[in-house]
């Protein structure tokens, strides 16, 4: 038997990236709030997903050329919490975006209330020399194409 279903997927509006979560059992406490290190896996799920929106091929990319965007530094603000069942949306938004490095404004909602504010940067990695290095001009294209509101770095 063949299914023929796809994943959730999100959608960019006005600069902003809105990908869908669900909260499970497996995501909260004894209590049934949502335990804190799971907020930024959700917002590593639509930070994922925003890429694969751009059409940016994370994984191409990691075996071909050997980069890929990892977490230089990640500052979360836990605003409210969620609960068991609650139907959430991951925002994502290119803030800034450097040769090397690009920055991102995350937020994590319940309806109009904001759970999560998050800020990470993203360094983009050769992983075989562990040093930072120039993001290939094709996903540079493809970001700016899609987020007007980044700027290049001075």
């Amino acid at each position: 038997m063949t299914f023929n279903i796809l994943p959730p997927h999100g959608t960019l509006k006005d600069n902003i990236f809105a990908y869908p979560v669900r909260v499970y059992y497996e995501d909260t406490d004894a209590g049934g709030i949502v335990y804190y290190a799971n907020y930024l896996k959700f917002a590593e799920r639509a930070r994922s997903e925003f890429l694969r929106y751009l059409e940016i091929n994370q994984q191409k990319i990691l075996e071909q050329q050997k980069v890929g965007f990892v977490v230089r530094s990640c500052h979360i603000d836990y605003l409210s919490s969620a609960y068991l069942d609650d139907a959430l949306i991951v925002t994502c938004e290119i803030t800034e975006l450097g040769a090397a490095s690009a920055t991102m404004k995350q937020q994590i909602l319940r309806g109009e209330d904001v759970l999560a504010d998050i800020n990470i940067k993203l360094i983009f990695l050769n992983i075989e020399t562990h040093r930072p290095t120039r993001i290939c001009t094709e996903i540079t294209e493809k970001i700016k194409k899609n987020q007007s509101s980044c700027l290049p770095k001075k």
